[in-house]
Order: structure tokens, then C-alpha cells, then sequence
């Protein structure tokens, strides 16, 4: 090492030093500004919803003839980790989810393999299937939602304004899409007189020929003349509706109006698709997502521009309101973890001044932000935006980029203490801490490797913990090895004393010294305190809360309302109107927005998104402050217990991480469906009798109504009646059949025909409706078929083509949901015993996704133990030392318990990544202690001596290190997301300090047999 010394370079090349100084400086803090800043960072959304379209087959009919064939096809998808289903009357929905290790540029290649795979299938779907119709960009974020309301203007005439405002957005940087949400197709409808076209005979097939063939677009020709090529325009098509109430109609030799048998007008489809409400009233919403990369607050900047522009523009009553403002939830979110990583700085520096003096602690208060800037060089290289994690990551590494810059200046001012020169203090510290520290800061790395190595979606969610504190602490052994002994060297003073002071014989450190020597004499004493501590850590660890990731602190509460199954859109409608009529003036509450049909578009990346029912609605309401937010919540809960008992109600804070839903779920699967029912009532009633659980609920919602047609077949013959053509006649006159578009601008509007609505209120009356006969004459319905009322599937879930329903629970406040799913899961496992062979309860859930997790970081584990164990080996070159180490490294636990048992912090997906990077910066200080008592035994000292001085030398850098990272967190504490890891991390460091400057020794000193001097 005396051959290579980069701290004596770096001061024979002092002005070259301070160049790269003040150019990392000010091109770090230009980069910060080009930093890209996001409410949570990107990950790969390994989704695809691939939806299907039958009218008029049942739920049996979707899942056999439609399903069954589809999700055989899909198994053969590559990286699939399951298909999920579910069939409705007329529709289905599939969930196509990869495997978590999915590299994120196959995912896309994936989709074209199942696109394709399903294209190969098509032609083996019944007669009439639509699609399928796939959606591959399910996980994009709409962040910014603007809503268009006015009194007195249509929905149409709102979506012309909102559609104008869409072509301007869309040409705004960094926007990737725009979606107009609430859009209500217009119709032209043909309500036709029953008692009229019964005695008329008209078959209705006939008013739908003569609309198509009079609205039909067809080429009349063209005529060269001369040197003119004239093409040929026939006018008649239909222009108005008052054109297709005029269109003539011929029945029996007779020719008459269709409004004669029928009133024609102008309306909206029946029933809605996707309905939308802002504070009550029905209007369009225009949601912006971004482009990857971009950055959100200049988006939002620009947005603000282009909104305030449009505004100016529109008439008088049609106003824009932001619905969801990510830019502002981010922008407050970054000033907040700006002010958070001020205090942290804030924090260090003081440690620094009060431990190491003034002058010292100014070259380490200059160390800082030189290695933030470089950080933030490094950052903008790799693309790393400022974020949720990113953010909380720079406030982590700020504790302990400090640590060798810190041992380097303590080392520096010793020596000058003792009489060293400035360049042999400063070159000193490189040669006796230089290498100790790069193995401590590499093992400190190490310890963050299963974050960032983790194949799953929490830790592509959390890699920029690893990629941010990696790159923080090998830049800060660059700095404190050429940069901080150029700042010691132009700051600290030469020591005036003649002779070589040993600053090692202080009261204090004469206290300390007798402590270890008692710590040696009586070092099993000390290894079985240690010891038990530890197994009491274990013992008492089961006692701490445990959770996947906390819920967020932003200000949204989301209302899930679900009716009974077969409840029309309107019913649903209705049920939001008055809830929001009964928050209405509510002083907690700044705003709502519904979604009818159809649960909001992703405004924020975890959130969990529900898709199409007509019995489904969902309210955003955007509340006041945090406290405001708590209390609407408890408002909502009472309300729905004691005032809407009919309607499936729930309210919830929005989740951080990867989606989840239901924090509380278990689900049965089994080959017979009506079992796999009985099944999951059972499992109802045994997580209802828990009381930790709330809202216990299955993902069906009942067996919906149906009217049964049955045809007497004889009968049907005998008139020239058959099943499809009853059927056919009866969609036609009841739901109504698109018989014809008619153009107007840009729109085809669909000419819709159907019985007068006011005819068929009663389904009694079903028995009247009138049957074309093979001699042209009707005839009743009641003549060949009976009309009875029954019920059916309304939904029917499958899980890789396996029949499936989940029982879904919330959990009373303050508990966490994997606890509340241990205490269920025993007693679900005892009914499982009950179960026929085939049928089986797999747990769902925060359990469930944190138990994935969990896998995904234990299968680097053994990467992390080689590179940790490697880099020992190399610095230490012996298996007794690195055993040594390795002992310490679990000790942090004993602090981990104690701090989150006595704070009820519970350990969640962060806070594990925070106990497993514990362990490398543990090691980081015994490698660094183990060392130097080897270099003192080398220089001659007995292992004895070595010991003991070795770790009063240790003792202030060590200690001054962990105070650093320890202080450091504080800011964090105060944080939903960030706090449980702070809390172990602080405890944890702490406790496993003090144990590395006493239990090492002893443990050193019982492995070595090192005796005390007589």
C-alpha cells in the first residue's frame, strides 16, 4: 500500500484536486435540476386484461364455450404466473399476470406471443363472440384528471368541449396519452308501437332493410367527359332525425312513415357505459397520462398553461376542474423530503462539530455536499429520478456517507496530535484505514444487494434504495480518500507540542479501557448476556406487528359501493347520487368525483382498479388534511353500518406499493363450482367470527334475476318459430338492435330500434310480445313459449380454468393484516381437512404478496453472504476473522425488536431491507475493528494489549459513525412510509455498536484463547 497512496497523489496534485472539486460541485447541483420527479418510481406492470363479448350467453356459456378455450391457450404463455376470469351474462374478463422474475423487456414481447396464441384460437369461438380485445397498458398512471361540468349543456356538448381540449393536450411535452372518461354514445332510437306492427303484420327485419339500404354508402359511378372525371353523387341518406322518422315503410302493399308505427328521437344508449359525476353533476372527464421519463412537475407546469388557455376559451357555465393533481402531491411531497434531508444534514454536521471540534467538523460538513452532487451526477446517468424511494434512499445514505470521511478526518487530527506533518497525517490515514474502509463501505453495499437484485414488483418498486445508497457510499470512499485529506489538509492545524502526545490516555478512555478489560476477563459472561439478549430478540419478535407496505399519506379516501348482482347502472347511479347529496357541505371534505360502471382510471400507480360492472360504483373524495381524512373515514364507516345496510359499502386509504386490494383474503379452489360456494360461505363465517376482520365479503356478489324464456319447441315449429329467431325478435324489441349509423361529423351515431320502453316496465307483459309467423302474421309470445322469473350465476370466477372464489376482509384499525391473517389461517386450514380430494384454500392478500417478497429477497441471500464473505476473506485473509464478523452481523436484531416492540412500529416489506442492510453496515465497523487489532498484533503489540487498544483507538470513529447514521433517521421517523425502517435501523445500529466495541473484544478474545498479561 505505501507504493500507492491516492490521498498523498491527490495532495501533490492539490490545484488539480480543487478543479474537480468545484466542477463535480456545480455540475452535481445543475443536475439536480434536470432530475425527473415522480410521486412513486416506475415498475413494470406484468398485467395484461384481455376482455370478450357474447350477447346473450350465460355465465355457464361465457366460461365453457368462450373461457375454457382462451385460458388453455394461454398456459403455453411463457413467464405466466396465472390466468384469472371471471364470466358474466354476455361478457368475460381475463387477468393475464407474469411471474415477478419477468425481465421488464420481455413483458413486452410476452404480449405479442399472447395476441398472436389467441389470434391462432379465434376461428374456435361460437358464432357471435366479439374480440377478444386486449389491453396491455393497464399499469399506465393517469396522474392528471380534469373534470368538465356545466349547467344546462349536454353530455355530448361537454364531450365536444372536452374532446377540442384533448387534441391540445395532447400536443403538450412529455404527454403519452389522453382519455375522455363519462362519454355516453349517442342514439337515434325507433320506438316502435307493438299494437301497431302487430296489426300491420310488419316484421321488424324490414324496417332495418329499408334503413340500410337508404343510408347506405354505395358508389354511383363517374363519367369522363372530356378532359372532367365527374364522380356521381345520389343524395337521399338519412341527414336528421326527422329524415328517418320520414323513411317509408311497406307492409302488406301498403307504404307508410315510420313515425306512423313508431316515435323516432334523438337520445343517449340505454343502459350508460361509464359514467362519471364531479361534485354531483354528470359530466366528461379528460385524464392525462405521461410519458416514461418525464418529468411530473413540469408536466404539471405546462398543463397548467395549456388548462388556464382552454378555459378562457369555453362559454359562459362550462367550467374545468383538476381532479387529481399529481404534480402538486409531488411537488409537496419532494419539499417535504427536501426539508427532511436539510435536518438530516443538519443533524450529522452537529455530531461532527460537537465530537470531532470545529475545523474538523467543517471538512467533514464539506464532504457532504460534495458527495451529494456527485450522487446526483450519478443519478441522472442511470436515470434515477427524485421519488418516494429515491428520496428516502439519499436520507438513508446521508448517515452514512459521512463514515469514511469521518474516520479519515479522525484519523488525520489524531496524528496531527501526535506530531505528524499535514501530509503525513493525511497519507497516514490512507495506508492504515484506506483499504479497511473500501471493504466496509463494499460490504455495506452488499448489504442492499437483495433490494436491488429482488425478482418481484416490490423490489422493482424499492431498487433505487440499492442503486442510490450503492451509489452514495462508493463515491464517499472516493471523496474521503482524495478530496477530505486536500480539505484537511488546507483546515486542520499542525500540533504546536514538540512531542507526540497520546490523546488515548483521557480519563474517559482510561474508563473504557478498564470496562473491555473486565469484558475479557469475564468474556463468557459477556457472550451469554449477548446471547440470551439475542435469543430473547428472536423470542420476542413474534410479538411485533407485521405488514406488507403502509397505507399512503395522501389526502384521497376511496368509496367502493356495490349493489346486489343484476342491479341495473341506474340503481347504481341513484345509490352514488345520494351518498354524495348526503356528504354534500360535509366541512372535511374539498371535493368528490364518482365513477359509474367502472372504478376510477390509475390517477396514482398502486392503486388497485376495478373494471366494468354495471352494479359497481367508486367515489374519489379528495378531503382537507390528514385529520380531515381520519375523520371522514370513521363518518363514512358509521354511515355505511347504520344507514345504507343494502349496498356493500367501503371506504379506505390508498396503498403504497405493489396493488393489493383486500389486505385480509383467502381463496378456495376446486373443480365444481356450486362446492367451491359452499366452501367459501363456510370460510365467511369463520373470518366474520374473528373480530380483528371487517366488511367480510366474497368477490361474487349472488346469483342475479333472470326471466326464463321457455319455447315449446312443437309449437315454435309449427308457426315456422325457432329458438334463435324468438330470441332474436325479443333483443330487438326489448334491449333494442342498431340497425343502421347515421353520420353527423365525425360521430356514427347507431339507429337503434326497440319496443316503447313505457310497454314493457312489467315483465308480465313479455307474454304479449309479437311473433312473426312463416304466413307473415304474429301471433303472442305466451302461444309458444312460457315466461317465468329465476336466477342465475351473475358472476363466476375462475383461476387457471379452476372454478375460484376469494373471501376478501379490511382489519380494524391499528392492526396489520398479516397478523390478522395468522390468526384466521389456522382455523381455514382445519376446514380445509373437510374438503374432498381437488378442492383447496390458498392464502391471497398483504400475506400473500409479502410472503412473494419475502422469496424474492431471500433467493439473493446467498449472492449477498458470497460477496460479503468474499470481500472479508480478501481484506482479512482468514477464516477465524471472517467467522468473527459474520457472528456480529444478526446481533442488530436484539435493537430491531426492542425499538419496534416499545415504538409499535410494525415490520413491513421496507423495514426487512432495513434489518438486512443493518447487518453490512454492523460488519462495516468489525472489519474495520478486526483489522486494526491485527495490525497491532503485527507491529508487535500482544494480543492482549492489541485488543484493548485497538478498540479505545476505534472506539470514537465507530461511535461517531452510527450516532451519524443513527441521527440521521430521525427526520425519517416521522414518515408512514420510511418510518418502521428508521425505527430498526436506529435501534438496531445502536444496540450493535455498543455490542461490537464490548462483545467483539470478548468473543476475540475466547476464539483466539488470548490470555491476560500476568
Amino acid at each position: 500500500m505505501s507504493g500507492f497512496n491516492l490521498s498523498a497523489i491527490a495532495l501533490k496534485n492539490r490545484t488539480l484536486v480543487l478543479y474537480f472539486m468545484l466542477v463535480c460541485m456545480l455540475a452535481g447541483f445543475l443536475t439536480f435540476g434536470k432530475l425527473g420527479q415522480k410521486e412513486d418510481p416506475e415498475f413494470t406492470f406484468r398485467i395484461m386484461i384481455m376482455r370478450t363479448i357474447w350477447p346473450g350467453a350465460t355465465p355457464d356459456e361465457m366460461q365453457n364455450q368462450v373461457l375454457d378455450k382462451i385460458e388453455r391457450k394461454l398456459q403455453e404463455t411463457p413467464y405466466i404466473k396465472y390466468v384469472r376470469s371471471f364470466a358474466k351474462p354476455g361478457e368475460s374478463l381475463s387477468f393475464i399476470e407474469l411471474r415477478g422474475d419477468t425481465p421488464p423487456k420481455a413483458v413486452a414481447d410476452v404480449w405479442y406471443k399472447v395476441r398472436r396464441n389467441i389470434g391462432d384460437i379465434r376461428y374456435t369461438l361460437p358464432s357471435g363472440v366479439q374480440g377478444p380485445f386486449f389491453n396491455d397498458e393497464f399499469g399506465d398512471t393517469f396522474g392528471s384528471i380534469y373534470a368538465f361540468t356545466g349547467k344546462g349543456y349536454t353530455i355530448e356538448e361537454l364531450r365536444k368541449f372536452a374532446d377540442r381540449a384533448r387534441q391540445e393536450i395532447l400536443s403538450v411535452p412529455s404527454v403519452k396519452k389522453v382519455e375522455l372518461i363519462g362519454i355516453q354514445p349517442e342514439t337515434i332510437y325507433v320506438d316502435l308501437d307493438s299494437s301497431k306492427i302487430a296489426t300491420l303484420g310488419i316484421d321488424p327485419q324490414v324496417i332495418a332493410n329499408v334503413l340500410n339500404q337508404q343510408n347506405s354508402v354505395q358508389s354511383a359511378g363517374f363519367i369522363e367527359s372530356g378532359m372532367d372525371h365527374l364522380n356521381l353523387r345520389v343524395t337521399g341518406s338519412l341527414t336528421s332525425v326527422e329524415s328517418v322518422a320520414n323513411s317509408p315503410i311497406t307492409a302488406n302493399g301498403k307504404t307508410i312513415r315510420l313515425s306512423d308505427i313508431a316515435k323516432v328521437h334523438r337520445g343517449y344508449q340505454n343502459p350508460k357505459t361509464y359514467g362519471f359525476q364531479f361534485e354531483g353533476q354528470p359530466g366528461i372527464a379528460l385524464a392525462v397520462a405521461m410519458t416514461e421519463g418525464g418529468d411530473v412537475i413540469k408536466l404539471g407546469q405546462s398543463l397548467k398553461t395549456t388548462v388556464d388557455q382552454l378555459s378562457a376559451q369555453l362559454p359562459l357555465g362550462v367550467e374545468i376542474h383538476q381532479v387529481s393533481n399529481q404534480p402538486l402531491v409531488v411537488k409537496n411531497a419532494v419539499d417535504e423530503f427536501l426539508k427532511s434531508l436539510a435536518e438530516a444534514v443538519a443533524i450529522v454536521l452537529i455530531v461532527s462539530f460537537i465530537s470531532l471540534g470545529m475545523r474538523e467538523g467543517i471538512v467533514v460538513a464539506l464532504s457532504i455536499p460534495l458527495v451529494l452532487a456527485m450522487t446526483f451526477i450519478g443519478m441522472y446517468i442511470f436515470n434515477i429520478d427524485l421519488q418516494r424511494i429515491s428520496l428516502g434512499a439519499l436520507i438513508i445514505a446521508l448517515g452514512l456517507l459521512v463514515d469514511d470521511a469521518i474516520i479519515a478526518v479522525e484519523m488525520m487530527a489524531s496524528k496531527l496530535e501526535q506530531g505528524y506533518d499535514k501530509i503525513a497525517a493525511a497519507t497516514y490515514a490512507y495506508t492504515a484505514t484506506a483499504f479497511p474502509m473500501l471493504t466496509g463501505t463494499l460490504i455495506t453495499v452488499a448489504g442492499f444487494l437483495p433490494v436491488g437484485l429482488a425478482k418481484s414488483a416490490a423490489g422493482e418498486y424499492t431498487f433505487s434504495i440499492f442503486a442510490v445508497v450503492g451509489l452514495a457510499l462508493v463515491i464517499s470512499w472516493l471523496v474521503a480518500v482524495i478530496f477530505t485529506p486536500y480539505i484537511g489538509f488546507k483546515l486542520l492545524p499542525e500540533s504546536k507540542k514538540a512531542h507526540h502526545a497520546d490523546v488515548y490516555q483521557k480519563p474517559f478512555y482510561q474508563r473504557f479501557r478498564k470496562l473491555l478489560a473486565w469484558c475479557l476477563t469475564y468474556r463468557k459472561t459477556v457472550m451469554l448476556i449477548t446471547l440470551a439478549a439475542f435469543v430473547l430478540s428472536i423470542a420476542g419478535f413474534k410479538y411485533v406487528p407485521k405488514q406488507f407496505f403502509p397505507s399512503s399519506n395522501r389526502l384521497e379516501v376511496m368509496v367502493d359501493l356495490w349493489l346486489p348482482e343484476g342491479s341495473s347502472q341506474l340503481a347504481t347511479e341513484t345509490q352514488a347520487s345520494q351518498l354524495q347529496a348526503q356528504l354534500k357541505n360535509n366541512p372535511h371534505i374539498e371535493n368528490i368525483t364518482a365513477y359509474i360502471g367502472q372504478g376510477s382510471p390509475r390517477f396514482y400507480l398502486p392503486l388497485n382498479q376495478e373494471l366494468f360492472s354495471a352494479n359497481y360504483a367508486q367515489l374519489m373524495i379528495m378531503t382537507k388534511s390528514l385529520a380531515d381524512r381520519e375523520a371522514l373515514l370513521q363518518q363514512l364507516n358509521h354511515l355505511f353500518e347504520t344507514r345504507m345496510p343494502s349496498v356493500r359499502a367501503r371506504a379506505i386509504r390508498l396503498e403504497n406499493g405493489p396493488p393489493v386490494g383486500y389486505p385480509v383474503q383467502f381463496r378456495v379452489i376446486g373443480p365444481d363450482q356450486q362446492k367451491v360456494r359452499r366452501f367459501a360461505f363456510q370460510m365467511a363465517d369463520i373470518m366474520r367470527a374473528n373480530p380483528n376482520t371487517r366488511h367480510v365479503n366474497l368477490d361474487i356478489n349472488g346469483q342475479a334475476k333472470v326471466i326464463q324464456v321457455k319455447v315449446d319447441q312443437d309449437k315454435a315449429r309449427a308457426i315456422g318459430a325457432s329458438t334463435s329467431e324468438i330470441s332474436r325478435v325479443l333483443n330487438l324489441m326489448l334491449s333494442g338492435e342498431a340497425l343502421a349509423q347515421y353520420r353527423e361529423g365525425d360521430q356514427s351515431i347507431a339507429i337503434t330500434a326497440r319496443l316503447n320502453p313505457a310497454e314493457v316496465k312489467d315483465p308480465a307483459t313479455l307474454e304479449n310480445m309479437p311473433i312473426t309467423t312463416l304466413s307473415g302474421k304474429t301471433v303472442p309470445l305466451s302461444q309458444v313459449a312460457t315466461v317465468s322469473l329465476g336466477f342465475e350465476d351473475g358472476t363466476i370466477w375462475r383461476r387457471n380454468r379452476m372454478p375460484e372464489i376469494t373471501v376478501r376482509a379490511d382489519i380494524a384499525d391499528g392492526l396489520q393484516a398479516p397478523d390478522v391473517s395468522d390468526e384466521i389461517e389456522p382455523k381455514l386450514r382445519a376446514l380445509e381437512k373437510t374438503f374432498p380430494t381437488g378442492y383447496r384454500i390458498e392464502l391471497g392478500g398483504s400475506k400473500e404478496s409479502s410472503g412473494e417478497s419475502q422469496d424474492s429477497i431471500a433467493a439473493v441471500m446467498p449472492l449477498m453472504l458470497f460477496v460479503v464473505v468474499t470481500l472479508l476473506m480478501l481484506q482479512l485473509r482468514s477464516f477465524s476473522r471472517t467467522f468473527l464478523v459474520l457472528l456480529t452481523a444478526p446481533l442488530g436484531l436484539i435493537g430491531v425488536t426492542l425499538v419496534l416492540l416499545v415504538f409499535q412500529q410494525p415490520f413491513g416489506f421496507v423495514a426487512n431491507l432495513g434489518v438486512i442492510a443493518l447487518a453490512g453496515m454492523i460488519m462495516r465497523n468489525s472489519v474495520i475493528l478486526v483489522d486494526q487489532i491485527e495490525q497491532d498484533i503485527k507491529d508487535g503489540s500482544t494480543p492482549w494489549q492489541a485488543i484493548i487498544e485497538s478498540t479505545v483507538r476505534r472506539f470514537r470513529p465507530i461511535m461517531l459513525t452510527a450516532l451519524a447514521a443513527i441521527l440521521a433517521m430521525i427526520p425519517l421517523t416521522r414518515s408512514i412510509f420510511w418510518g418502521p425502517m428508521a425505527f430498526a435501523i436506529m435501534g438496531g445500529l445502536l444496540v450493535a455498536t455498543v455490542l461490537t466495541l464490548l462483545f467483539l473484544p470478548a468473543l476475540y478474545a475466547a476464539w483466539f484463547r488470548v490470555k491476560k498479561p500476568a
